[in-house]
């Protein structure tokens, strides 16, 4: 049995996997290598829509060889812009919208999610989610530019009304500072 805590993409995709159903409508907001894409594809069924988000053309190519390979390209809106102009590409509620803020591994550092489109990105997206919809953010702040957007998105979620929803941040206690956390947003219903 593989360690569930060991990554915090594992824990966040335990978290969506229970919220998600077939036919619902989600957000990768950063494709990046395409794995959360591939997996809200695979969550969201035929009946579903996952809209795929990033400014790296090297990353929506990529992630379509893998929706091909899967048989889920029919799935996914592919979109080369970047995620702080999600309502132009997304007109209907959506039950989970998912970042992964730093740069596309193996590609290019010098390429990564700034503060000032990802809090814009985070904003919009709080209005798009559903009912009982989730916003979640696995946050790398251990390269140049981290810390200051982890900062700015820890900001950002501690001033949400908690009458509206209700955020957690998980992060692990016995290794750096600068490994990742996830911050999660659920509206209430």
């Amino acid at each position: 049995m593989s360690n569930i805590f060991a990554r915090a993409t594992s824990i966040n995709h335990d978290f969506i996997r229970r919220l998600i159903k077939p036919g619902d409508r989600a957000v990768d907001a950063t494709v990046g290598n395409g794995h959360d894409t591939l997996f809200l594809a695979n969550l969201v069924g035929n009946a579903g829509k996952v809209y795929g988000f990033d400014i790296q053309k090297k990353a929506i190519e990529k992630i379509k060889i893998l929706l091909s390979e899967h048989n889920l390209a029919n799935r996914v809106s592919l979109i080369l812009d970047g995620h702080e102009n999600i309502e132009k590409h997304v007109q209907h509620s959506v039950k989970a919208i998912m970042f992964n803020l730093g740069y596309l591994p193996g590609g290019e550092h010098g390429i990564i999610t700034r503060e000032e489109t990802t809090i814009i990105a985070l904003k919009k997206s709080l209005s798009l989610l559903t009912s009982d919809g989730v916003l979640s953010v696995v946050v790398y702040s251990g390269h140049q530019g981290g810390e200051r957007e982890k900062q700015a998105v820890e900001v950002f979620f501690k001033a949400i009304p908690k009458s509206e929803f209700h955020v957690v941040k998980i992060h692990h206690l016995n290794r750096l500072e600068s490994s990742p956390c996830i911050i999660l947003a659920q509206r209430n219903n």
